[in-house]
Protein backbone atom coordinates (compact mmCIF):
# COMPACT_ATOMS: atom_id res chain seq x y z
CA UNK A 1 0.00 0.00 0.00
CA UNK A 2 1.38 3.41 -0.93
CA UNK A 3 2.01 6.13 1.63
CA UNK A 4 -0.68 8.36 0.13
CA UNK A 5 -3.28 5.60 0.32
CA UNK A 6 -2.34 4.87 3.95
CA UNK A 7 -2.54 8.58 4.79
CA UNK A 8 -5.97 8.83 3.15
CA UNK A 9 -7.26 5.87 5.16
CA UNK A 10 -5.78 7.37 8.33
CA UNK A 11 -7.47 10.71 7.64
CA UNK A 12 -10.82 9.00 7.05
CA UNK A 13 -10.46 7.04 10.30
CA UNK A 14 -9.63 10.21 12.23
CA UNK A 15 -12.69 11.85 10.71
CA UNK A 16 -14.93 8.97 11.79
CA UNK A 17 -13.47 9.12 15.30
CA UNK A 18 -13.95 12.91 15.54
CA UNK A 19 -17.52 12.58 14.33
CA UNK A 20 -18.26 9.82 16.87
CA UNK A 21 -16.73 11.75 19.76
CA UNK A 22 -18.69 14.79 18.66
CA UNK A 23 -21.94 12.84 18.70
CA UNK A 24 -21.18 11.62 22.21
CA UNK A 25 -20.36 15.13 23.45
CA UNK A 26 -23.50 16.50 21.79
CA UNK A 27 -25.67 13.85 23.43
CA UNK A 28 -24.02 14.26 26.85
CA UNK A 29 -24.34 18.02 26.66
CA UNK A 30 -28.00 17.70 25.72
CA UNK A 31 -28.73 15.34 28.62
CA UNK A 32 -26.91 17.46 31.21
CA UNK A 33 -27.99 20.82 29.82
CA UNK A 34 -24.38 21.83 29.18
CA UNK A 35 -24.67 24.05 26.10
CA UNK A 36 -20.89 24.44 25.81
CA UNK A 37 -20.31 20.71 25.62
CA UNK A 38 -23.15 20.35 23.14
CA UNK A 39 -21.72 23.07 20.91
CA UNK A 40 -18.26 21.51 21.15
CA UNK A 41 -19.77 18.19 20.13
CA UNK A 42 -21.39 19.73 17.07
CA UNK A 43 -18.07 21.31 16.08
CA UNK A 44 -16.32 17.95 16.45
CA UNK A 45 -18.97 16.33 14.28
CA UNK A 46 -18.50 18.94 11.56
CA UNK A 47 -14.73 18.60 11.80
CA UNK A 48 -14.96 14.83 11.41
CA UNK A 49 -17.27 15.07 8.43
CA UNK A 50 -14.98 17.64 6.81
CA UNK A 51 -11.95 15.34 7.26
CA UNK A 52 -13.79 12.47 5.65
CA UNK A 53 -14.89 14.61 2.70
CA UNK A 54 -11.36 15.96 2.24
CA UNK A 55 -9.96 12.42 2.18
CA UNK A 56 -12.56 11.39 -0.41
CA UNK A 57 -11.80 14.39 -2.62
CA UNK A 58 -8.07 13.80 -2.35
CA UNK A 59 -8.50 10.16 -3.30
CA UNK A 60 -10.71 11.11 -6.26
CA UNK A 61 -8.26 13.74 -7.50
CA UNK A 62 -5.35 11.36 -7.13
CA UNK A 63 -7.13 8.84 -9.36
CA UNK A 64 -7.71 11.47 -12.06
CA UNK A 65 -4.05 12.48 -12.04
CA UNK A 66 -3.01 8.85 -12.39
CA UNK A 67 -5.34 8.43 -15.39
CA UNK A 68 -3.94 11.56 -17.03
CA UNK A 69 -0.35 10.40 -16.55
CA UNK A 70 -1.21 7.00 -18.02
CA UNK A 71 -2.88 8.66 -21.02
CA UNK A 72 0.18 10.82 -21.71
CA UNK A 73 2.54 7.84 -21.40
CA UNK A 74 0.45 5.72 -23.76
CA UNK A 75 -0.17 8.48 -26.35
CA UNK A 76 2.67 11.04 -26.16
CA UNK A 77 2.25 12.51 -29.65
CA UNK A 78 -1.50 12.84 -29.33
CA UNK A 79 -1.02 14.52 -25.93
CA UNK A 80 1.50 16.92 -27.44
CA UNK A 81 -1.00 17.78 -30.18
CA UNK A 82 -3.73 18.49 -27.61
CA UNK A 83 -1.35 20.73 -25.65
CA UNK A 84 -0.37 22.62 -28.81
CA UNK A 85 -3.98 23.23 -29.84
CA UNK A 86 -4.97 24.35 -26.34
CA UNK A 87 -1.92 26.62 -26.11
CA UNK A 88 -2.77 28.23 -29.44
CA UNK A 89 -6.39 28.80 -28.43
CA UNK A 90 -5.37 30.28 -25.08
CA UNK A 91 -2.82 32.52 -26.80
CA UNK A 92 -5.48 33.83 -29.20
CA UNK A 93 -7.86 34.50 -26.33
CA UNK A 94 -5.53 36.07 -23.77
CA UNK A 95 -2.78 37.84 -25.75
CA UNK A 96 -3.62 41.27 -27.09
CA UNK A 97 -3.62 41.68 -30.84
CA UNK A 98 -1.55 44.34 -32.55
CA UNK A 99 -3.47 47.06 -34.23
CA UNK A 100 -2.13 47.62 -37.70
Amino acid sequence: MSEDKAKTIETKAEGVMDEGVGRLKDAAGGLTGNMGMQAEGKMDQLSGMARQEFADLYEEGEGKVERAVTFVRERPLFSLGIAAVLGTIMGLIFLPRRKG
